[in-house]
C-alpha cells in the first residue's frame, strides 16, 4: 500500500573546503545567488546522489533498479518496461503505453520516488513524481575560490608510441615542461539548508510505500558518505533529517484519513519553525556548530506530528528530539 500520510522534511548538508556543485557554464564553479551570494545545490544534484545511493545499497533487489544511470540510454530502460509488461516495445497504443508506465513504477525506484518523463522514444508516457526535492540554499553567503594546482607530471601522447620512446622523450624534455597548471572551484565553508515534499495522493498513482520511503531516509542521510572525490571533500548531511507528518484532527476517520493526505498546514508554515543562526560571536563560519539550531516543537499545528531520524539505519523519534542529539536543541 502506498504511503496515507503528506510529508515534508528538511536537513542540513555541511560542505568544507570543497565544490558542493558546480555550475559546468561557469567553470565549474560553485553555484551562487548573484545578489545575496548565497550558493545553491541544484535539485537534480541531490536526486543524482539519492540514486547513486539506492543503487549501491540496494543493488539486486525487485523494484530497486534505476531508470537514469550515468552513459546510459534511458530508452533502453522504457522499452524494458514495456517488454516486461507483456506488450511491443515500440507499441504506441494507449493500452500499451499505460501498461509501460506501470511497469515502469514496479521496476524503477526513481520513477517511483521522483517521476519521469518517458514518451522519449518507446513511448510510456509521464509519471509526476510523489517526492519533490527543493534547490539548497546556503544559510549565509559562501566564498567561491578558483585555486591554481600543479601537476608534477605531464600526459602528453606519443601515437602509438612505445615504452622505450616515453622513455626517450623525457630524457629531452626540460625538468619545466614536465608539469601541468591546473585549477580548483571550491569553497571554504557552507552549511546548506534542503527542504522535499512528499505526496500522498501522488503516492497512490506511482505505488511508493513505507518501504520506499524508509529507503529515502537512508540514501539522504547517508549520500555524501558514499560520494567521496577530490572536489566534493567533506561534505556531510550533519542535522537530523525533520520530518512533517500530516495526521488529521477530525474525530470522524475517514474524515482524517482525508486530513492526513491532503495535509492540516502550509508547508512554509512548518518549515517556518526550524530556525539555524550564526552564533553571535562568529563572523565567518567553518563549521556547523558555528551556528545555533533549534526547532519550536510547542508551535507545531494541530493534526502535524513531528519526527526526528538522527541515523540512516536508526528510528524516527516522534515528537521529540533523540536523547544524543548534539546540535538541534528544542526551541
Amino acid at each position: 500500500m502506498s504511503i496515507q500520510n503528506r510529508y515534508e522534511f528538511v536537513y542540513y548538508v555541511s560542505c568544507v573546503n570543497a565544490n558542493p556543485n558546480g555550475d559546468p557554464d561557469m567553470g565549474n564553479t560553485p553555484r551562487i545567488d548573484p545578489e545575496t551570494r548565497q550558493g545553491f545545490i541544484t535539485d537534480v544534484a541531490t536526486k543524482r546522489r539519492i540514486r547513486n545511493y539506492i543503487l549501491t545499497a540496494f543493488a539486486g533487489q525487485d523494484g530497486m533498479d534505476i531508470i537514469i544511470q550515468q552513459s546510459t540510454n534511458i530508452n533502453r530502460f522504457i522499452a524494458q518496461a514495456k517488454r516486461n509488461a507483456g506488450v511491443d516495445d515500440c507499441a504506441k497504443q494507449t493500452n500499451a503505453v499505460y501498461a509501460g508506465r506501470k511497469k515502469a513504477c514496479e521496476m524503477f525506484y526513481d520513477v517511483r520516488t521522483f517521476g519521469a518523463v518517458m514518451s522519449t522514444g518507446p513511448n510510456a508516457g509521464q509519471v509526476r513524481g510523489p517526492v519533490q526535492i527543493t534547490f539548497g540554499k546556503s544559510v549565509d553567503p559562501v566564498l567561491p575560490l578558483d585555486i591554481s594546482i600543479t601537476r608534477m607530471a605531464v600526459a602528453d601522447n606519443i601515437k602509438d608510441g612505445t615504452v622505450e620512446q616515453y622513455e626517450e622523450a623525457e630524457k629531452k624534455a626540460e625538468a619545466d615542461s614536465m608539469r601541468t597548471m591546473g585549477r580548483k572551484q571550491l569553497i571554504p565553508f557552507g552549511l546548506y539548508e534542503v527542504r522535499g515534499f512528499i505526496s500522498a495522493n501522488l503516492a497512490a498513482e506511482t505505488g511508493f510505500d513505507d518501504e520506499d520511503f524508509q529507503a529515502l531516509r537512508e540514501a539522504i542521510l547517508n549520500m555524501y558518505e558514499h560520494d567521496r572525490s577530490a572536489s566534493k571533500g567533506e561534505m556531510a548531511v550533519v542535522s537530523p533529517l525533520i520530518l512533517f507528518k500530516h495526521a488529521g484532527t477530525d474525530l470522524d476517520e475517514n474524515q482524517r484519513v482525508r486530513q492526513a493526505r491532503l495535509g492540516c498546514a502550509p508547508a512554509h508554515r512548518l518549515f517556518e519553525l526550524v530556525h539555524v543562526q550564526k552564533k553571535a560571536e562568529i563572523e565567518h563560519p567553518r563549521s556547523y556548530k558555528d551556528y545555533d539550531a533549534w526547532v519550536e516543537l510547542d508551535k507545531l499545528p494541530a493534526g502535524v506530528e513531528i519526527g526526528f531520524q538522527r541515523d540512516a539505519f536508526g528510528p524516527v523519534t516522534w515528537g521529540e528530539l533523540p536523547a544524543d542529539e548534539i546540535w538541534f536543541r528544542h526551541g
